[in-house]
This record gives structure tokens, C-alpha cells and sequence, in this order.
């Protein structure tokens, strides 16, 4: 891959990267709700918008410097954020679903940094 295309996929990451966080901040009631049932605490809510926090300062990062040590970053910190979903959807059955959707967005994510790899010079 050269290195113009692997900018441009990382670049199209943050992208739908900003729009899972636009979401998170605005609405995460709805995705909550999806995985569990209502009432949605103000605690999950504060959680779902520190995430969405995350994924802007991500995004804004990527986006800015698409280069190889960024992405892997990324790419690590999407995969750990996978496990802790695992491990939430293992210990919680009331916020199982959220997890697990939240953990097939994050691997899709951790998935996109690690086969966009680094950048070549070209």
C-alpha cells in the first residue's frame, strides 16, 4: 500500500471514527438502550460520553498525523478498549449487549489501524 492510500484509509477511519463519537455524545441514551434495558443511568451516560471523548481526541490525532506510530497507537489502544467490552460483556448480563456492540465497533476499529499498518514512503 502506498503511503498517499494509507493516509487516505486512515484519514476515512477517523471519519467514521468522529461520527461513532458525534453519536455517543449526543445520543447515548439510544445506543445504551439498545444494549440493555431502560432506564439508562446517568452513569453510563457520562461513561458512553467519555468514550465518545476518546474517540474525537483519536480521530482529531489521526487525522492530523496519519503516520505509521499514530495508527498502531490507535490500532492498541482500540484493541485493549475490545478486550475490556469482552470482559464487561462477561461479568455484566445487564449491559451484555451494549458491550458486545460496542466490542464489534471497536474491533472494526482496532481492525482498520492494524491492517492500515505504517505508511510507506512513496
Amino acid at each position: 500500500m502506498s503511503r498517499r492510500t494509507g493516509e487516505r484509509r486512515v484519514r476515512a477511519t477517523a471519519v467514521a471514527r468522529a461520527g461513532w463519537a458525534g453519536v455517543l455524545l449526543v445520543v447515548p441514551e439510544v445506543v445504551l438502550r439498545a444494549g440493555g434495558p431502560a432506564p439508562v443511568p446517568a452513569a453510563a451516560v457520562a461513561v458512553a460520553r467519555v468514550l465518545a471523548a476518546r474517540h474525537l481526541l483519536q480521530a482529531t490525532a489521526s487525522a492530523l498525523a496519519p503516520t505509521g506510530s499514530v495508527v498502531r497507537l490507535g490500532a492498541a489502544v482500540d484493541t485493549l478498549h475490545t478486550g475490556t467490552c469482552v470482559a464487561l460483556a462477561a461479568v455484566s448480563p445487564r449491559w451484555r449487549r451494549a458491550a458486545l456492540l460496542d466490542m464489534v465497533v471497536e474491533a472494526a476499529f482496532a481492525a482498520a489501524g492494524w491492517s492500515t499498518g505504517t505508511p510507506r514512503r512513496g
